[in-house]
Formats: C-alpha cells, sequence, structure tokens
C-alpha cells in the first residue's frame, strides 16, 4: 500500500507540474509582452482551466499529509516561508484574474498576475530544493532554521523550474492561438527551453554536491535513469525543433515538454527510491498505519476519477484553436466566473 499511495502522490505532482505549470508559464510570458492584446488573450488562455488545475496542489497536499505524515511534517517547516510565499502569490493570481474579467482593459491586475506567477514558480523551485537537502529531524520532528531551505541549490532550482513552466507555458500557446501570438510564442519559446534544458541540467550535476546525492550506486539503477534522461532530452529537442512558427506540428511542442517533464521525475524516483526525505527517511519510515491507507483509498478512490474528469472535460471542451482577438474588442474572460 505504502508503495501504491507513494505512486499516486507522485501523480498528483507530475499532473499539478504539468497542468498548472502552464498556465504559470503563461503568466510569465505576460511580463515579456509588450502587447495589450496579446496579453489578454494569453490571460484567457489561462482562464479557462486554471482553478482546476490548482486541484491538484491541493490533493497532493492532503494525499502527502495523510499518507506519509512524518514526511509531511518534516517537510513543510523546512520550507515554510517558500509555501507561504507560494500560496500567497497562487490568491493574488487568482483574485487578478477575477478582476481583469471584471473591468477590462486591466493593465495594473494584468501585470499582478504576470508577477505573482513568477513568484509562485521561483517558490515552487525553492521548495522542490528541499528534497536535496539533509533535514534535521529530532524525536520525529523537523528542528532546524526556518531559513534552511534558502541556499544556492534552492536559487538554481527556483530558475530552473521557472524556465520548464515558461516553456510549458509558450508550447500550449503555440497550441492554442493563432496568427501573431502564436508565432510570438514559438520564437520565445525556442529561447525559453533552450535555457530550461541547461538550467535542469545544471541542477541535476549539482545535485551531487548537496548534502544528498544521487543514489547510482547499482547498474539498474544507473541504466534507468541515464535511459529516462535520454528520453527527456529527446522530448527537449522535439518540443524546441517544432517551437519554430514555421513548424505546423502545433501539438508537438506541448507533447514533447509532457514527456520530457515526466521522465525527468521518473528518473529522479529512480535515482531516489525509497528515499523520501534526506538523510535516512524512507518511504515505508513514513507512512500512516495500514487502517487509515485503507480509508484514505477509499475517500481518494472516489475523488481521483472526478477531478481526471474536469481535467479531460476543460481541455477538451476548449480544444480548438480560437480566432485572434480583434483590436479593441471586449474581451470577457471566457473561463471566469
Amino acid at each position: 500500500m505504502a508503495v501504491v499511495w507513494c505512486a499516486l502522490v507522485l501523480l498528483c505532482l507530475l499532473m499539478y507540474v504539468l497542468l498548472d505549470g502552464y498556465d504559470l508559464g503563461i503568466g510569465i510570458g505576460m511580463l515579456f509582452e509588450r502587447e495589450a492584446r496579446r496579453r489578454r488573450e494569453m490571460l484567457e488562455q489561462v482562464a479557462l482551466a486554471w482553478d482546476g488545475n490548482e486541484t491538484w496542489l491541493v490533493l497532493l497536499g492532503v494525499s502527502l499529509w495523510a499518507g506519509f505524515p512524518l514526511a509531511f511534517g518534516t517537510i513543510l517547516p523546512h520550507a515554510y516561508l517558500a509555501v507561504v510565499v507560494m500560496l500567497f502569490a497562487l490568491i493574488v493570481r487568482g483574485v487578478a484574474v477575477e478582476m481583469a474579467s471584471q473591468a477590462p482593459p486591466a493593465p495594473r491586475w494584468e501585470r499582478g498576475f504576470a508577477i505573482a506567477s513568477l513568484v509562485a514558480a521561483l517558490a515552487q523551485g525553492v521548495a522542490v530544493a528541499t528534497l536535496a537537502q539533509n533535514l534535521t529531524v529530532t524525536d520525529g520532528a523537523y528542528s532546524g532554521s526556518a531559513f534552511g531551505a534558502l541556499s544556492w541549490f534552492s536559487l538554481l532550482a527556483a530558475l530552473a523550474v521557472s524556465c520548464v513552466y515558461l516553456t510549458l507555458g509558450y508550447t500550449y500557446l503555440k497550441l492554442k492561438t493563432t496568427g501573431d501570438l502564436r508565432a510570438a510564442a514559438g520564437r520565445r519559446g525556442a529561447v525559453a527551453a533552450v535555457f530550461a534544458g541547461v538550467l535542469v541540467a545544471a541542477s541535476l550535476g549539482a545535485v551531487n554536491a548537496t548534502a544528498s546525492a544521487l543514489n547510482l550506486h547499482t547498474p539498474g539503477r544507473l541504466i534507468g535513469f541515464t535511459g529516462l534522461l535520454l528520453f527527456a532530452a529527446a522530448g527537449f529537442v522535439i518540443a524546441l525543433v517544432t517551437l519554430r512558427p514555421a513548424s505546423r506540428l502545433d501539438a508537438l511542442p506541448f507533447a514533447g515538454m509532457v514527456a520530457a517533464v515526466t521522465a525527468l521525475l521518473a528518473a529522479v524516483v529512480v535515482a531516489r527510491a525509497p528515499m523520501i526525505v534526506p538523510p535516512s527517511l524512507t518511504v515505508a519510515d513514513s507512512v500512516s498505519p495500514s487502517l487509515t491507507m485503507d480509508f484514505l483509498a477509499v475517500g481518494i478512490g472516489l475523488n481521483m476519477p472526478l477531478i481526471l474528469f474536469y481535467t479531460w472535460f476543460a481541455q477538451h471542451s476548449f480544444r480548438r484553436k480560437p480566432g485572434p482577438a480583434a483590436e479593441g474588442a471586449d474581451l470577457t474572460l471566457r473561463g471566469s466566473s
């Protein structure tokens, strides 16, 4: 049951990174867009499903807290400041979407949405870097500094996560938009993909210089890790090549990034399993009692199909490319309440 629940937590993490990752990336991309019409179109793409995308973050937190309480109670205090900043930024994003929909044009709310997207992405990178540091645990509770998550590696991870999100955002825009916004997304997305690839490679190379190096001491781990990295590199290359505005294969950039992110997460799992919190807390050590796990399996089992259906329905309903917005048109956000 511990392995199954760990797989569930990883699924929630992957779904959040892919889905909320692209709309965080679109928000970051708005910082580089000067045309009000394009910014409005970008915000509209986020408004279609941002609330459903963030549902995966809630499910991730609940699954980790309920299934692995010791790991949750160790990770959260260490990354507390980053998590608080992230949650505040996500609240600002939600308010900005609603306010921008009520009184267009709303350049200040659009700017607030873009800045909050960048802050949330950076904070998530800092939180992720927690898993590469040895955490001080005394009597089953974290006893280190509240600023323990801040380090040179957390800064590198924050930049890497932000660039990956930005690339996801541009690939999604190329998939969903037309005209000059599609062309701009292709050009800027190619640049973002290069930076993302370099920063991710640097982060993986720097992990061994942290307090928690990757475990690649057995042939099976090394082969699996290397194979998954090659698969991820292939996904990045596919996204980079097909992001060119001249390429008409608009679905391939996003598909390539989905494959790359999935393979990267799987590679990290191969190199770290069964460790969940360094230096010595494993999945088996932190799992909840079996009776609790059975109860949780029923609750999550009932909700997971609903969330998966909503995610599919939201993406399926707006699967077609909308026409480019006319200059000066009243663009009420379609996904806003």
